[in-house]
């Protein structure tokens, strides 16, 4: 089993969960966050006063599937968050050594 840790504008999650959805991915769980790197913040103007945002609000996803399933939900994951702008984002893919389903007792592929 894989956990892959994606990292995306607010705006592209619902096209993200369309495109994991009609590729089988029964599940996910969705943060809000926030984080920088080489978009590394900007400027606003509030109230006729400029002050940084140091911090830019991101969406993190964090998805179990079968190892041979990996590859692909990245590579939708990639397609579907893709702006060609700086700021997309970042996926992570982790080996996972086990699952259970709290509710049931199931365990590893049978708990995803």
């Amino acid at each position: 089993m894989k956990l892959i840790i994606a990292t995306i504008k607010p705006f592209k999650l619902e096209d993200v969960r369309e495109a994991l959805t009609e590729i089988g991915v029964g599940g996910m769980m969705v943060s809000e966050i926030k984080g920088f790197g080489a978009q590394s913040g900007h400027t606003e103007i509030y109230r006729g006063a400029e002050y940084a945002v140091n911090f830019v609000p991101k969406i993190r996803l964090d998805i179990v599937v079968a190892a041979e399933m990996a590859d692909r939900v990245v590579d939708t994951i990639t397609k579907a968050a893709r702006t060609g702008k700086i700021g997309d984002g970042k996926i992570f893919t982790v080996d996972v050594a086990s699952a259970v389903r709290v509710r049931t007792g199931e365990t590893d592929a049978d708990a995803i």
